[in-house]
């Protein structure tokens, strides 16, 4: 039995340019490997800064595992721990949310934390003179997380080692710009919980699926047959209801798919959609491209246009600027994915486009809608498909060529795999960086 975590050649076996060896989606040795390596590496989307949005607001989130928690300061900047006490580990905060005041405090033994994580008080503080406690973890307050923040958006980097947040990113960041510029005082709201699912599946055969254009016209098939049933008898010039809107692009076919566009980036990055989209014929919003231009002059039609069907920011967010959507990706397990769809309000907009962003989830992502059904059955039959004896590879072959590039920004269509493939050339850079071959930047601060 191969040790990955020892063997790096056969580590690096397991992609092979044009093809995946199934065992990225079934090894539970390799699961772990990935908690250990890939996500503590890579910057992981944590939450939204409209969750906190006053001073001692706190959001506690688990990621990978572990227990954080985000704090809003008092001078307006953020910052994440470890939901962890420095004296005997209890978790501080229980609670999904809430405002903790201007103190953090333990529920076990009562130590206190000020907004900035450093050590405010111990009970009996005497018990502790002449002890080493100053000197040790526990003296020196709450384990501070690498973190930053990108117009609300708040990632977290698990390990004190890796690419700083820029460098890991770096393009990627205009699109989470353009999302946000939809409001006409550039700032996003998150409208309310969002719509969680945990789907039987690895979670790179869901992530596949986001760059996956060519699947639309078979999978989505039954959908697309109700949509057009229920609109089968209107004439072509009559105004749509915003569900039909929605669902009508879905019959497209498959060449219009391709002529989508798509580009990779470095870091396993990338568009689905750079020329259009299913979001590009949605009916104008009236006053709404009269109140962009009042706000951002000329740059407001740029911003309108540019409508990609899915944006990755690898390796667990993929957003949609219009409509104001995006899914976070919580792997579970090498068979368990917990799959977040969360919508957006644009601060000053017409209401209508949080009802389009709202709409869109419930009828796209929601584990009772039409589309995730289909979905949801083909990503859990791969999985067990994956299981069968015989072929042990996945194919990643269209559009492959022997003189593809192996690194860089590509632009393609937006059904070649390509954008497959450019996600497993990050996995396996993440999966096989030695400690302390990549650039560090300490524990870094939102901003």
């Amino acid at each position: 039995m191969v040790d990955y975590r020892t063997d790096t050649k056969a580590l690096k076996s397991l992609f092979q340019r044009d093809r995946v060896h199934r065992d990225v989606y079934l090894d539970e040795a390799l699961f772990r490997l990935e908690e250990e390596r890939l996500f503590e590496r890579a910057w992981l989307f944590l939450g939204h800064g409209s969750q906190v949005p006053k001073a001692g607001d706190y959001l506690t989130v688990t990621l990978m595992g572990r227990s954080l928690v985000l704090v809003r300061q008092t001078d307006g900047s953020l910052r994440v721990f470890t939901n962890r006490c420095a004296h005997k580990g209890a978790e501080i905060f229980s609670e999904r949310c809430g405002n903790t005041g201007r103190a953090l405090r333990c529920p076990y033994h009562g130590w206190s934390y000020r907004l900035d994580g450093s050590l405010l008080g111990v009970p009996m503080k005497e018990g502790y003179e002449g002890t080493r406690m100053r000197e040790c973890e526990a003296g020196q307050g709450l384990h501070r997380v690498a973190s930053a923040e990108h117009r609300g958006f708040v990632f977290v980097r698990l390990s004190d080692e890796g690419q700083s947040f820029q460098e890991y990113f770096g393009a990627t960041l205009s699109f989470i710009d353009n999302m946000s510029d939809r409001s006409p005082v550039g700032e996003l709201e998150v409208a309310g919980e969002p719509i969680r699912n945990v789907i039987k599946c690895n979670w790179k055969v869901y992530l596949e699926n986001i760059n996956d254009a060519l699947h639309v016209f078979a999978a989505h098939e039954p959908s697309a047959n109700a949509a057009r049933a229920a609109w089968s008898d209107k004439p072509d010039d009559a105004p749509k209801p915003m569900a039909i809107e929605q669902m009508a692009p879905f019959q497209a076919g498959n060449a219009f798919m391709d002529a989508m566009g798509g580009r990779v980036l470095p870091n396993g990055h990338s568009i689905m959609g750079t020329m259009m989209s299913t979001h590009s014929t949605y009916s104008d919003v009236p006053g709404y491209a009269e109140m962009m231009r009042g706000a951002y002059g000329e740059r407001a039609e740029s911003i309108l246009k540019n409508a990609p069907q899915n944006v990755i920011l690898y390796p667990t967010l993929a957003i949609k600027g219009s409509p104001q959507t995006m899914r976070v990706l919580r792997p579970l397990g090498p068979a368990s994915t917990l799959v977040e769809s969360w919508a957006f309000r644009p601060k000053g907009a017409p209401d209508i486009l949080l009802e389009r962003s709202l709409m869109y989830n419930r009828i796209t992502f929601s584990p009772m809608s039409l589309l995730a059904q289909d979905d949801i059955h083909v990503f859990e039959a791969v999985h067990r498909g994956l299981k069968a004896p015989g072929n042990e590879w996945v194919s990643l072959h269209r559009g492959a060529r022997a003189d593809e590039p192996q690194s860089g920004e590509i632009d393609t269509t937006a059904t070649n795999e390509l954008m497959m493939r450019n996600q497993y050339r990050a996995w396996i850079a993440l999966m096989t960086a030695e400690p302390g071959s990549v650039a560090t930047n300490g524990a870094g601060a939102a901003h």
